[in-house]
C-alpha cells in the first residue's frame, strides 16, 4: 500500500485476471488432447501405468473446466446482494477441482494399478505408447511454461522464489494449473519409467507399479490444493506485512492519530477486507466525523487489491497499534 493520500489507481480486472484466464485455456487444449491420445494408447497397448496416465488427463481437462468457471465467476463485479464481491467463488470451483483430480485421478490410478498386480496384462508394444507418452510431455511442457512464465513474472515482482509464490498466492488457479503440469510432466516420467522396467524384465509389476505411483502423487497434489483452498474458504489473513503497509497507511494520514484494531482477510484472488478502528484527531461534530470516516474508506478502497474497507472510532481502551519489524512481503497479494 502506498501513502494513503496519493493511492495508486485501481488496475483493470480484466486485466488483472487475464493472464490466468490464457493459462488455463492452454492447459485445458493441452490435456484434451494428451487424453485422447493417451486414452488410444491405453487401449492398444494395455499398459496399467498407460491407463493411469489417460484417467490423470481426463481429469485435469475436467479440472481445466471447473478452474474457467472459477476464473468467469470470480471475475464479477461486487453488487448489493454481494458487496465483498464474488472472488471467494474461485476457491469453491478450485476445491472442486482438486476433489475431481483426487478421485478420478489418484483413486483410479492407484486401483488400476492394484488390480493389475494380480492381473497383470500381456506383453505387447509399447512403441505408440512411447511416441504418444514423448508427444504429451511436449504439450504440457507449453501448458507448464506459460504457467511458469506467469509464476515467475509474479514471483520476481514480489521477490521471492517461484515455488514460495505458488504456495503463498491468492490466485488459486494458476497455482492449479502450475502445480498440475509440474505433477503430469513427473508422471509421464514414472510411466515411462515402468514400461521400460516391464520391457526389459518382462515383469508386468513394474508397469502396476508405475500406476499405483501416479496415484500417489495425483493425491499428493490434490490433499495439497484441497489444503491451500480451504484456507481461503475459512478465512486466510494477509501476511503481516501487509498488515503493517494497510496499518502504516493509516497512521500516514493527518486525520488519524492512531489505530486501535486492523483486520485484513481474503474475500478473492489478489481481494482484501478491511476492517479498521481508529481514532481521529480534533473533536469534530458528528457529521464531520462520519465524513472523515468515509473518506478514509474510500481512499483504502482504490487500492486495487481492497474490495471494501469498513473504518469506526477506536475505544479508548483499545491499545494503539504500531508496525511490526516484520521484513517486506507482499507474496499474498
Amino acid at each position: 500500500m502506498t501513502d494513503a493520500a496519493d493511492p495508486p489507481p485501481r488496475s483493470s480486472e480484466d486485466a488483472k485476471g487475464g493472464e490466468s484466464l490464457l493459462t488455463v485455456v492452454i492447459a485445458f487444449a493441452a490435456n484434451v488432447l494428451i487424453a485422447i491420445a493417451k486414452t488410444v494408447a491405453a487401449v492398444i497397448t494395455g499398459s496399467a501405468s498407460m491407463v493411469a496416465e489417460a484417467a490423470h488427463s481426463w481429469a485435469d481437462s475436467g479440472n481445466e473446466v471447473f478452474l474457467l468457471v472459477a476464473e468467469r465467476k470470480s471475475d464479477q463485479s461486487p453488487d448489493a446482494g454481494r458487496p465483498l464481491g464474488y472472488g471467494r467463488e474461485a476457491y469453491v470451483w478450485s476445491m472442486f477441482a482438486a476433489f475431481g483430480l483426487f478421485t478420478a485421478g489418484a483413486v483410479v490410478s492407484i486401483w488400476h494399478g492394484v488390480t493389475s498386480i494380480f492381473e497383470p496384462e500381456a506383453e505387447s508394444s509399447y512403441t505408440i505408447a512411447y511416441i504418444v507418452l514423448a508427444v504429451s510431455f511436449v504439450l504440457e511442457g507449453i501448458s507448464f511454461l506459460q504457467a511458469l512464465r506467469q509464476t515467475r513474472a509474479n514471483a520476481a515482482r514480489l521477490h521471492l522464489r517461484p515455488l514460495q509464490f505458488i504456495n503463498r498466492t491468492s490466485n488459486p488457479t494458476l497455482r492449479a494449473v502450475f502445480v498440475e503440469d509440474s505433477a503430469a510432466l513427473v508422471g509421464l516420467i514414472i510411466a515411462a519409467a515402468g514400461m521400460v522396467l516391464h520391457q526389459v524384465t518382462g515383469n508386468a509389476v513394474f508397469d502396476a507399479i508405475g500406476s499405483i505411483l501416479v496415484g500417489i502423487l495425483l493425491g499428493i497434489v490434490a490433499v495439497f490444493l484441497i489444503g491451500r483452498n480451504r484456507d481461503f474458504l475459512t478465512g486466510q489473513p494477509a501476511s503481516p506485512a501487509i498488515y503493517n503497509r494497510a496499518l502504516e497507511a493509516l497512521l500516514g494520514r493527518p486525520e488519524v492519530d492512531r489505530v486501535g484494531y486492523l483486520h485484513l482477510e481474503y474475500v478473492g484472488p489478489m481481494e482484501v477486507f478491511l476492517v479498521a478502528a481508529v481514532d481521529l484527531a480534533g473533536d469534530f461534530p458528528e457529521h464531520t466525523v462520519a465524513e472523515q470516516l468515509r473518506a478514509i474508506e474510500s481512499a483504502l478502497e482504490q487500492h486495487e487489491v481492497v474490495t471494501e474497507a469498513v473504518i469506526t472510532l477506536a475505544t479508548p481502551n483499545q491499545p494503539s497499534l504500531e508496525p511490526n519489524a516484520e521484513p517486506l512481503d507482499t507474496s499474498l497479494w
